[in-house]
């Protein structure tokens, strides 16, 4: 990787993209910290540290911290991951969407329109309930409407902002720019997640302790590193012979091929699902209630990851068996409407194509669903191992961080596609060469 890296460096079109998604990456990052206007940002740091669940960490894990400092992207691309998940959805459930996907280019472009549309009007949305909502607890200095407005027009440009920021990234930079965004929110907290490890656990300690838990820690990350790469690059090939035709004097066809099912067929979508549902009740209890006794608040303690695993109380640990089916139920949901082995079938049977062994047609979509069912639950239980590795190591050591799971295979997710980038410009690069040659 560092070898193509250093070598990409070389090529003056890739280094050119590299400086820029560099210095949008500044810009990101400077934005993460200008306040908004009229706001008690003293206020809201003791209100979220009062916080006895782990859902705004979550959120302020994905925004690098400007969550918590209340600056103008403290919404981020949280709307823009939203829109998209909700246009990928409704392509299935209504034709005229559909109909542009099919459209090639110009349909995408059409889509891409709408989803920026979306994405403002929930940003809109978000920004007009935190204001209002957060106004009413105290975080602004003044609670008048010209304070209110401020607030909702500075969150919802900086969420527009920083989705035009992703745009000219994927045209100009390097990878995709939401994606790059978003990972460089989330290594931003990294240092300070490892300094508070440093300080849980090597500080103060003896030379053999503070050893020993330094190697533990590097060892739990290395492992959830390495289960996320083979996540990642896993794959089933299906073998796919096509039939040969003869036309005139020519002969077409004949040749092999496979279809690529991934493994991780949903990504980490169904990690954001599950754990966005999770924790909806305690994000709406913390806005219409401090009252968290009795019977609502135990389920509020249940549906909160940092009580799992907790060993003087294993009660709480039933949100980790709910948590697990709902990861498995949206892995299969996701890719039920993403990935069609019934189309792919018909497609495969009007070009000449079949699987070995497997007859064209509704045998070929049956063979496929029954090899993608198996695939996607090997998938869920991967994601779920990788993103129970850190929840586990909260509750039982206490080891309080906040990037999980979900923020590696993002990482490593983004890192590999954007090396896999650099690599096809440098190939396409070496075959103008050889044919200007």
């Amino acid at each position: 990787m560092f070898k193509t890296f250093r070598n990409a460096l070389k090529v003056p079109e890739i280094r050119k993209r590299l400086i820029f998604t560099f210095l949008m990456m500044i810009v990101i990052r400077l934005g993460c910290q200008l306040p908004v206007p009229g706001v008690d940002r003293e206020y809201f740091s003791n209100w979220f540290a009062q916080q006895t669940g782990d859902s705004f960490n979550f959120i302020d894990a994905f925004t690098g911290g400007s969550f918590l400092n209340m600056s103008v992207f403290a919404l981020n691309i949280t709307p823009y991951i939203t829109s998209s998940i909700i246009m990928q959805l409704l392509t299935i459930a209504i034709p005229k969407l559909e109909e542009m996907q099919k459209e090639g280019e110009d349909g995408r472009k059409k889509i891409a329109s709408i989803t920026r549309y979306v994405t403002v009007g929930l940003a809109l949305i978000e920004s007009t309930a935190m204001a209002i909502g957060f106004g009413n607890q105290g975080l602004l200095e003044k609670f008048n409407f010209l304070s209110v407005f401020t607030v909702i027009c500075a969150l919802t440009a900086g969420s527009a902002f920083l989705m035009w920021i992703g745009e000219q990234i994927t045209e100009s930079g390097l990878g995709n720019g939401i994606s790059i965004v978003l990972i460089i929110n989330i290594i931003s907290r990294i240092p300070q997640d490892f300094t508070s490890l440093y300080a849980q656990f090597m500080k103060d300690k003896s030379f053999a302790k503070a050893f020993i838990a330094a190697i533990v820690i590097i060892a739990i990350v290395l492992i959830t590193i390495i289960l996320t790469v083979i996540l990642n690059g896993g794959e089933r090939r299906i073998p796919v012979q096509y039939a040969k035709k003869v036309q005139g004097r020519k002969t077409y066809g004949g040749q092999s091929s496979h279809i690529p099912l991934k493994v991780n067929t949903g990504g980490v979508i169904p990690i954001i699902f599950a754990s966005s549902l999770m924790q909806l009740p305690v994000v709406i209890s913390s806005f219409v209630s401090s009252n968290q006794a009795g019977a609502w608040g135990t389920f509020l303690r249940i549906m909160s990851s940092r009580n799992w695993f907790k060993p003087d109380n294993w009660f709480y640990s039933i949100g980790a068996v709910i948590y697990i089916v709902l990861v498995i139920f949206f892995a299969y949901f996701y890719t039920s409407i993403t990935f069609n082995p019934l189309e792919i079938a018909d497609n495969m049977k009007k070009q000449g194509g079949f699987v070995p062994g497997i007859r064209p047609g509704k045998p070929t979509s049956e063979y496929l669903t029954k090899i993608l069912n198996y695939i996607v639950f090997i998938g869920a239980v991967g994601l779920i191992i990788v993103a129970m590795i850190p929840i586990f190591c909260n509750g039982m050591f206490g080891a309080d961080v906040s990037f999980g799971g979900t923020s590696l295979i993002i990482i490593v997710g983004v890192v590999l596609e954007t090396m896999k980038q650099v690599e096809s410009m440098m190939l396409v690069r070496n075959y103008k060469g050889f044919l200007d040659n």
